[in-house]
């Protein structure tokens, strides 16, 4: 099981940061500029345990050891059902360094998008 996925489901947000390097670089799927260094993450990330329900990895892809892997997730915001990835990108020293998640469809992917706003914007 790949670390970030792990410290996902415990739902332990440090230990996920942890994995991360400094200028970790994190690719929303609603905004198109991403999000640089590992304080935007964390509020990201804190607003997305409060948004998505019934959250839970379902697929990894890539071998443990490569600079790329695929965590497949399936979760719900409100009534809408939608499944994402994130992809995951390490650097020799196997710290995460680009983080980018892909949600569909595009009716829960803009559900997320409102409800993602409304909570980054109390932060």
């Amino acid at each position: 099981m790949h670390p970030f996925r792990r410290a996902v489901e415990a739902g332990d947000l440090d230990a996920a940061l942890a994995l991360t390097s400094d200028d970790v670089v994190f690719k929303s799927p609603v905004v198109f500029t991403p999000y640089v260094g590992r304080e935007p993450l964390r509020q990201i990330l804190a607003a997305v345990v409060e948004v998505f329900e019934d959250f839970r990895y379902v697929r990894e892809i890539g071998a443990d050891d490569a600079a790329d892997h695929a965590l497949v997730f399936e979760a719900r915001v409100g009534d809408k059902r939608l499944e994402g990835c994130d992809f995951i990108r390490r650097d020799a020293d196997g710290m995460i360094t680009e983080l980018t998640v892909m949600v569909r469809p595009m009716s829960a992917m803009l559900v997320l998008a409102e409800a993602m706003k409304a909570r980054l914007a109390s932060t």
